[in-house]
């Protein structure tokens, strides 16, 4: 029952990963930066559920954001559109991650050290074959660092802190929704991304930061209109079931 949230996980990390590999740090939160799109989208395709005016403004204006970075990307000389490719998958295995960590809940009992489990099980396994596929047991045999104290030190604390965002995702959707979890992940993005910038000593541009800024004001917009249709259908006991679940996506 959880094979099919490990196989988005499995997308998730490896487009994560693929797409930071080709993007800068900064860029990183607009190059992922259409999951609440993708959330609207797949509520649409998968459960038939519609979405008001208001709602798909926002949307626009997330995608405004997003052509306005990389277009500002390619004006830097910096722009990468196998990153750029890489982030847009990486939105929508985010999206289907979190709709399937609040479907797959239910069949653990909602414990959440259980859903864990068994999906970095099945991702252990799952991402096997896809090693010997593409080839990176050559790679991690000729690899220098394999006998080195400091990588398995960063390892070990990479993992520890990948098993923490993993049980805390859990944690969020379990007692919030999907779009909350999709909504704070991206105020962490823009937190980010203003640190980034200040490590690596860049400079940006005014529209490249109104860019980032158009992703988060619509990602915002975009929750204040879900939870105003939220507390209308609260608010009104004759709502059809089928509106009331479409709040809760």
């Amino acid at each position: 029952s959880v094979l099919p949230l490990s196989a988005v996980f499995i997308g998730m990390v490896t487009s994560n990963n693929l797409c930071l590999k080709h993007v800068g740090v900064a860029f990183y939160n607009v190059g992922r930066s259409l999951t609440t799109v993708f959330n609207v989208l797949l509520s649409y395709l998968l459960l038939k559920q519609t979405t008001s005016l208001y709602a798909l403004l926002a949307c626009g204006v997330i995608i405004g954001g997003f052509w306005l970075g990389v277009d500002q990307e390619g004006a830097e000389g910096t722009l990468s559109w196998t990153g750029i490719f890489f982030g847009v998958l990486a939105s929508l295995c985010v999206s289907l991650n979190a709709i399937y960590t609040k479907k797959v809940l239910p069949v653990v009992d909602g414990s959440i050290w259980r859903l864990t489990f068994y999906n970095n099980i099945n991702a252990c396994v799952l991402f096997f074959p896809l090693m010997v596929l593409l080839g990176e047991f050559r790679t991690l045999y000729h690899f220098d660092k394999l006998g080195s104290p400091s990588f398995w030190g960063m390892m070990t604390l990479g993992g520890v802190f990948g098993f923490a965002i993993g049980y805390v995702t859990g944690l969020q959707i379990k007692f919030t929704s999907p779009l909350t979890h999709n909504v704070s992940g991206t105020a962490k993005a823009c937190a980010q991304t203003v640190l980034a910038v200040i490590y690596f000593e860049e400079t940006k541009s005014f529209l490249w930061w109104t860019s980032n800024l158009m992703v988060l004001g619509g990602s915002f917009a975009y929750t204040w209109v879900k939870g105003m249709e939220m507390r209308k259908v609260q608010e009104d006991p004759n709502v059809k079931s089928g509106e009331r679940n479409e709040t809760g996506v």
